[in-house]
């Protein structure tokens, strides 16, 4: 039986290696090992032109809409914030769109981090440009720092990871307002909104952390068996 093949969004960054310099399609091994691990085949999608979405999404059995850098806030009616890094216009642009493609045809999509965010403005939702000014505090900024999301276990992503899960995901930007279709069902304990899933799709679920790293492999094997049937 063929390993379905799932889409994972990446970079377009200038790289170094051996005595080049060149633009390059860059993303952490750690999504395509997690894949390949799961039982699917990872094919990395790089963000140039609108014109081929709806061709990546007919071809593609599964997306994971990859983490990184914040969205532009004014993608969803915030003003620019210097706090944040610099904005991607061209990652933004495509990867808008292909969560658009994804949850119109029904594809199977797994959001990471960044890409829940894309996938709650793609939908309409609005997100906290700077996340400590509103809870008053930065532990959901420490790198390294594990927590415990508690998660709705009538969710899809409840029944792959049970009622709890401990992780580590350092963010300065969150869910505010969720996006049309969209249902909150993970919660950090301020109650900062830490998983979503997309009511009426087979599997579109977003988390703020990263599955795709550690021993813990649940939840791209949750994604590979959607995209498999």
């Amino acid at each position: 039986m063929s390993r379905p093949l799932i889409g994972i969004t990446a970079y377009l960054e200038a790289a170094r290696w051996g005595t080049w310099v060149r633009e390059a399609v860059l993303s952490p091994a750690s999504y395509v090992r997690a894949v390949e691990k799961a039982g699917g085949a990872p094919v990395l999608l790089p963000p140039l032109g609108l014109g081929g979405i709806d061709g990546y999404t007919a071809g593609l059995s599964g997306l994971i809409l990859a983490g990184g850098t914040e969205l532009d806030p004014g993608l969803y009616g915030a003003a620019a914030d210097g706090r944040l890094d610099g904005p991607q216009p061209h990652r933004d642009r495509f990867e808008l769109a292909m969560a658009r493609s994804a949850v119109q045809a029904g594809l199977p999509l797994l959001a990471v981090a960044r890409g829940m965010h894309v996938l709650n403005v793609a939908q309409g939702g609005t997100l906290i440009p700077w996340l400590p000014e509103v809870v008053g505090h930065d532990r959901h900024g420490e790198p390294g720092r594990p927590h415990t999301v508690q998660i709705s276990v009538s969710s899809a992503l409840g029944k792959a990871l049970g009622d709890r899960a401990e992780v580590t995901a350092p963010h300065r930007q969150a869910v505010k307002r969720l996006g049309t279709g969209l249902l909150a069902v993970a919660w950090a304990d301020d109650q900062i909104v830490e998983g979503v899933e997309l009511q009426g799709h087979r599997f579109a679920v977003g988390v703020q952390w990263h599955p795709e790293r550690g021993d813990d492999n649940r939840l791209i094997e949750a994604l590979i068996e959607a995209a498999a049937h």
